[in-house]
């Protein structure tokens, strides 16, 4: 069957205000053509409707380069407006366009009229960097597509690299396909998440980076752990500490949190306090030398570790204290990590839910709302669902009011 919108972007209604990136008409002409809600809009370019209806409105203009982004990827404009396109595909994010020398080094080595050498890899290097932070704030699926782009860009460059760059860029490629793991599990897409967390080990060991091969292992105790698995988290952070006893103090924390979760899951709350201390001293020690940190591990600091606190006791049924962890946490995490903030906002909902405090239950619930819809979806918004049911459980009338609002959003 023919694909009804195949020349959507070619429509007279569409060209001229993408020609001026007047987004609002453009979100107005969209949903016209296409039958469209608001809200199934906003969900595409991960926007609250109330955001959707404001840009189209004129009540608010689109500045940033990332929502500029998400608007491009989400609706499939094809050759978007922006900066001209980058030597390997991108996002137009701030501060990772190089320099006319370095523009036309990484545009030679792409094509393979030279080979790769340590300043293009240092900027592929800076490349991922930028796109895992942008995926904090505007989630995985706008990353997805240009992600599996450049990581066929790392592979075929293999072939013309000589010597260390062999195995760095076989390290950057064990990167990557961490990161698409990431985006693979955000997504709720767990054979592929798992799928890819094997090649990036493979790629780790192959590269000789115990730290990632560790990580790798981590994170499929987190997958464990997200699909209810206790003692498979259990095993697998184990693994993870096994087989890195040499690498960074945070990756060996990030192992020992992950332990601890398991065990919290499965309601060994000794075992999971204990390891919850040992994890705090190692994420202390990493806290006062970051210079010795990988850089996948950017995101993994202090206040995040209080945030995995609180993510242990609200397994072990700890309301009261799940919800100070989680709170003090949430006070000190930055506007940029949107998506990780929505989450964290839905556990403590859940957390107020279950001490029996349902107004702020809900008024934390529906604060999170917006970005739990638009860049939470499955996790976010699984545990909304989650907190209402706790609510109706115990009778509070705040919980059908939740079961309403997220009803009108799915």
């Amino acid at each position: 069957m023919a694909d009804p919108y195949a020349d959507l972007w070619t429509h007279p209604r569409l060209t001229a205000p993408l020609a001026d990136e007047d987004w609002g008409a453009v979100f107005r002409a969209y949903r016209r053509l296409t039958g469209t809600s608001q809200t199934k809009l906003g969900e595409r370019v991960g926007l609250a409707q109330s955001d959707v209806s404001e840009i189209e409105r004129g009540h608010r203009r689109v500045t940033s380069v990332e929502v500029r982004q998400r608007i491009v990827t989400g609706l499939g404009i094809p050759d978007g407006p922006g900066p001209s396109a980058l030597p390997v595909p991108g996002l137009a994010l701030p501060g990772i366009v190089p320099d006319e020398d370095l523009w036309a080094r990484v545009t030679l080595t792409v094509e393979g009229a030279r080979r790769v050498d340590a300043a293009t890899l240092d900027w592929l290097d800076r490349l991922l960097a930028e796109h895992r932070k942008a995926e904090d704030f505007i989630g995985s699926r706008p990353m997805d597509d240009v992600t599996h782009r450049q990581l066929h860009v790392v592979v075929d460059l293999y072939a013309g690299a000589r010597g260390p760059l062999e195995r760095r860029l076989v390290r950057l490629a064990s990167e990557y396909a961490q990161f698409l793991a990431w985006l693979a599990q955000d997504q709720g897409r767990t054979a592929a998440a798992l799928a890819w967390y094997d090649r990036s080990h493979d790629w780790a060991l192959e590269a000789g980076d115990a730290g990632m091969a560790a990580t790798t292992l981590s994170m499929k105790a987190h997958l464990a752990w997200s699909g209810g698995r206790g003692a498979r988290c259990v095993a697998l952070a184990r693994a993870a500490r096994w087989a890195g006893p040499k690498t960074s103090p945070g990756v060996r924390g990030m192992a020992a949190q992950m332990e601890a979760r398991g065990h919290a899951l499965t309601g060994n709350a000794r075992a999971a306090h204990r390891l919850l201390d040992e994890a705090q001293a190692l994420v202390g020690t990493a806290a006062r030398h970051p210079e010795d940190e990988p850089p996948w591990m950017y995101f993994y600091d202090e206040t995040w570790f209080t945030l995995q606190r609180g993510m242990a006791a609200l397994h072990l049924c700890e309301w009261g204290t799940a919800a100070e962890l989680i709170t003090s946490g949430l006070a000190a995490l930055p506007d940029d990590y949107r998506r990780d903030k929505a989450w964290y906002r839905a556990c403590l909902a859940h957390a107020l839910a279950g001490a029996g405090e349902a107004e702020g239950a809900l008024r934390v619930a529906q604060r999170c709302l917006p970005d739990a819809s638009a860049v939470g979806r499955p996790h976010a918004w699984d545990e909304l669902h989650v907190t209402a049911a706790a609510l109706l459980r115990r009778g509070a009338r705040e919980g059908r009011r939740l079961s309403d609002a997220l009803r009108d959003r799915d």
